[in-house]
């Protein structure tokens, strides 16, 4: 049998990675082995991030509804749960960006979620 040689492969799989690598400080975009482990380690960090932001913005969105609840003398807690006993569905995103955009809406949702915590 013949000997096959994997130059080509081995080239091509090089310089896939070299040009990933692109913009990499020092030897981490000149040299295989460093640009190799930089860009493994920066596919997990973006794959790791990718769920971080869901996690950011959920936090996010919780602050701003309980800055804003509490200009309305309610508590964030009471006021979801004012919200889920009034059978109002509206998403965490929605109602911060209601909170912002639409202060007097929001005082509205925040007097609906009271008038279905007294009774």
């Amino acid at each position: 049998m013949a000997r096959i040689k994997g130059s080509v492969a081995s080239r091509n799989r090089h310089k896939k990675v070299l040009k990933q690598a692109k913009g990499y400080f020092g030897s981490k975009h000149l040299l295989y082995r460093t640009a190799h482990e930089q860009v493994m380690h920066s596919l997990k960090y973006s794959w790791i991030d990718r769920r971080q932001l869901k996690r950011n913005m959920r936090k996010l969105w919780i602050a701003r509804i309980n800055a804003a609840a509490r200009m309305n003398d309610l508590s964030y807690s009471k006021l979801m749960h004012g919200l889920k006993l009034a059978n109002v569905n509206i998403n965490r995103k929605m109602l911060s960006e209601i909170a912002i955009a639409d202060p007097a809406g929001f005082t509205s949702i925040c007097d609906t979620a009271k008038n279905a915590l007294k009774g």
